[in-house]
């Protein structure tokens, strides 16, 4: 009993303060969250359930105040509940704050303090980040549940070439869009029995991806006509726009086009220290499916079927450099580019020009 009349007294107290910081540490089931007054001292350290009437029974009540939380499954809904119940929310890229990920004392009360006491001192030390809207969110999903079956149909088809390799035979070459039942039809008898439900499931995996292109098309088409913009660029097609336009958001938050290279994670790391400037992969920070889609892009705008461009001659250029990496790195440096491209058209509202730099210079002759 003295300990819940002790709680419900700094509840009290919380009510009656103003200029509160607050630190969640969000967890699947249960979340800590820690309360700092103006001084910086903690008012009050408990834990909740990560549920909607959970947050907003604890939150509810709370004068508006700053809410600092790190990245992951649970914090697009949850900062988007604190943020209508009239709360100031940040949140913390969580591969960013090494104060708590490298941290030799880690656990959910201590994190969440921390994460309260680096928001109190300079929200910039978070890497704050923004999330996308709900109904971004809605969309994307569609978009990401057509990416998991078609993972799912990519292992079911090599799942059953690899079962009929080890019995001496093998499935006729097709896409994975041809795969059907009869596909096993050249097989032995006993082969064919154990292959034909699999290869069903991959055609009807092939059906639902359909379907779900064809509400990506309508997506695209009623709510999102920007779309359209970015589909000048051969090569980017409605899943590759489309995810690009949901997973950016608002494309003014951008100061320059170029930092979408670095929001995406298609930039080099630094690491440089006196005369020492260590070459780096990638980073791989931000989305990594948007990342992976403007990687299929610039491999057919670099392949045979891409139309000749200044992005195109200008990767073959670098492709041409040698080396055993030179491929790989000009098809990253095309995506870079792309992604830039994709934002400057996107902004700009202009209409595409291939060959832009070669007019150019023809003007220029003339």
């Amino acid at each position: 009993m003295k300990k819940n009349s002790t709680v419900a007294t700094r509840r009290k107290q919380i009510l009656k303060q103003k200029q509160l910081t607050i630190g969640m540490d969000l967890g699947d089931r249960f979340t800590y969250y820690c309360v700092l007054d103006a001084a910086g001292e903690v008012m009050v350290e408990q834990k909740l359930s990560t549920t909607r009437p959970a947050m907003k029974q604890v939150f509810g009540r709370m004068p508006s105040s700053r809410v600092a939380l790190e990245t992951g499954a649970h914090s697009p809904w949850v900062s988007r509940q604190l943020t209508e119940l009239g709360h100031e929310v940040i949140v913390a890229h969580a591969r960013n704050v090494r104060l708590i990920g490298e941290s030799s004392r880690k656990d959910d009360r201590l994190d969440a303090r921390m994460l309260a006491r680096l928001a109190r001192m300079d929200p910039r030390l978070l890497s704050p980040v923004q999330h996308r809207s709900a109904e971004a969110q809605v969309h994307l999903t569609v978009i990401r549940a057509r990416a998991a079956l078609v993972g799912a149909r990519t292992a079911l088809v090599n799942a059953a070439r690899g079962l009929a390799k080890s019995y001496g035979e093998r499935l006729r070459k097709c896409g994975t869009q041809q795969v059907s039942k009869g596909l096993a039809a050249g097989l032995s008898p006993e082969l064919r029995a154990a292959l034909e439900p699999l290869l069903a499931e991959v055609a009807s995996l092939s059906q639902r991806i359909a379907e779900y292109d064809r509400r990506i098309e309508q997506i695209a088409s009623e709510v999102h006509p920007e779309v359209a913009r970015l589909k000048q660029i051969k090569g980017v097609g409605t899943l590759i726009a489309l995810t690009y336009v949901l997973t950016v958001g608002d494309p003014r938050r951008f100061r320059r086009s170029r930092d979408l290279g670095c929001y995406l994670g298609l930039r080099p790391g630094r690491r440089n220290s006196g005369s020492s400037q260590p070459q780096l992969h990638i980073s791989k920070e931000g989305d990594r499916y948007l990342r992976t889609l403007m990687v299929q892009g610039a491999h057919y705008i670099l392949g045979p079927f891409g139309q000749d461009s200044d992005l195109r001659r200008w990767g073959l250029k670098l492709a041409e450099r040698g080396g055993g990496n030179a491929k790989k790195r000009a098809v990253i440096a095309v995506a870079r580019k792309l992604s830039v491209l994709l934002h400057k058209l996107w902004v700009s509202g202009e209409v595409y020009e291939p060959l832009r730099n070669q007019s150019a210079v023809v003007s220029a002759v003339a």
